[in-house]
């Protein structure tokens, strides 16, 4: 186990996270007020003047448990005893709980809370036995490759995750509890062993244990097996994808000129560029036989995790289902210069212009809005042109069928100004030396 290699837990920690985290990093700690954490805060705490760490601290309310409310308080005075600012985020499992399950549904939002603060780095308290857990979590449940290689030490990311514990058993963080007088808080609900992470934790490990006590270790060193097997499947996929990824479309004759095993690895890489969810094994195998396989003029469309995958002229193309929310969805614009648009996966980005594109002028008439379409719509492109109904004017330019549905209409009051990325209305058009407002689309 790593800490035999190091006596005192905070030189561990010290020289395994000091080449990585630099110095004056904003470092936030996830700070559920369980001994772990506990012990991730009084340890960073320890270090941060050596390395010039400002720390902060994030405890996300969940409010599954009657006892939410005092782990928040208990959570609110440690961070004063140590001078540690902390963020108390109210999140609602119950719009996600029936999809996700609330074990799933809590963690989405955790990481989701996480992604918004303002810091260089997220440190999180996992340790060795959560590793160990990970994995025969991921392979009871089928996972490939991917899903096997475990949770890295640190990655990258706006903010990164570093996971300053992971070679640390349990038992250990406990004993360095009780020897510096910690206060922490039980959850009740990890003696549930209805949830299968506990039923390894409480029934299937200690077992595991008596005939194999270093278990921890030799998964762990599995996990990393997996995670370079990862690296370098998508390596491959970079490799083989080069020239058939491009703006967030993969080229079909490309999966078609693979064999089976490369096809679906490149399918599969492309599906995370995206940032959609991993298919199970029989939807990625039905995904590639419809985009291989179907008829060329086929509607093909594969629905996944709340995920569509569509073919059109030999591109393949990712993006979220478009719910019912999105359909009556109006989007205040309010000079933004970003901004999502989750109907196509993509942001719409807002530049500055001399004579080209929409009329800043003229967009002070009235609020402008972002909406998709109601149908019935009509827009003049040019001045000279005849006025034109929108699914014309779509069907011409070659937009796929099912983008159509998608593309952000910018609207001044009533007034259909844009089709984003097509047209502009031509009575909207900025005239030669006033100001214009481009409006594109781009990946995420």
């Amino acid at each position: 186990m790593a800490s035999s290699r190091k006596s005192n837990l905070a030189d561990l920690v010290a020289e395994q996270s000091a080449p990585l985290l630099l110095r004056h990093s904003r470092i936030l700690i996830g700070l559920s007020g369980g001994v772990d954490s506990v012990v991730l805060l009084h340890l960073l705490h320890t270090l941060a003047p050596r390395f010039d760490w400002r720390l902060s601290a994030l405890h996300v309310h969940h409010g599954i448990s009657p006892n939410a409310d005092a782990w928040a308080d208990f959570c609110i005075e440690l961070c004063a005893r140590y001078g540690i600012p902390l963020h108390i985020e109210r999140v609602d499992i119950a719009p996600l709980r029936d999809e996700h399950g609330i074990e799933a549904a809590a963690r989405k939002l955790r990481h989701a809370a996480f992604a918004r603060q303002d810091c260089d780095l997220v440190a999180l308290a996992h340790h060795a036995d959560d590793q160990a857990e990970t994995l025969l979590l991921q392979l009871l449940r089928g996972a490939g490759i991917k899903g096997v290689a475990g949770m890295p030490y640190i990655r990258g990311g706006q903010p990164g995750v570093v996971r300053p514990l992971l070679e640390v058993a349990r038992s250990e963080l406990e004993a360095y509890a009780r020897q510096h007088q910690l206060s922490w808080v039980e959850d009740e609900s990890n003696a549930d062993d209805s949830y299968p992470r506990n039923f390894l934790r409480h029934r299937l490990l200690p077992l595991l244990e008596q005939r194999f006590p270093a278990y921890r270790d030799t998964l762990t060193r599995s996990a990393r097996h997996f995670a370079e097997a990862s690296e370098l499947l998508d390596e491959l996929a970079r490799q083989d994808g080069a020239l058939a990824m491009d703006a967030g479309t993969l080229r079909v004759e490309a999966l078609r000129g693979l064999s089976r095993q490369r096809a679906k690895n490149l399918l599969r890489y492309f599906l995370h560029t995206q940032g959609a969810p991993m298919p199970q094994a029989a939807q990625l195998d039905d995904m590639l036989r419809q985009l291989l396989e179907a008829r060329a003029d086929a509607a093909v469309c594969v629905e996944f995790g709340g995920w569509e995958v569509r073919r059109y002229q030999d591109k393949a193309f990712a993006m979220p289902g478009l719910g019912e929310f999105d359909r009556g969805r109006v989007l205040q614009w309010h000079g933004e210069a970003d901004l999502a648009w989750p109907a196509l996966n993509a942001h719409l980005i807002f530049t500055r212009a001399e004579g080209q594109g929409i009329s800043l002028a003229k967009l002070q008439q009235a609020p402008v809005t972002l909406r998709l379409r109601c149908g019935g719509e009509t827009l003049r492109p040019h001045p000279a042109a005849a006025t034109r109904s929108l699914k014309n004017l779509l069907q011409e330019r070659q937009v796929p069928p099912w983008w159509r549905e998608r593309l952000p209409l910018l609207f001044c009051g009533d007034e259909l100004v844009s089709v984003v990325g097509v047209a502009v209305a031509a009575t909207y058009q900025a005239g030669s030396g006033e100001s214009g407002l481009m409006a594109g689309l781009t990946a995420p």
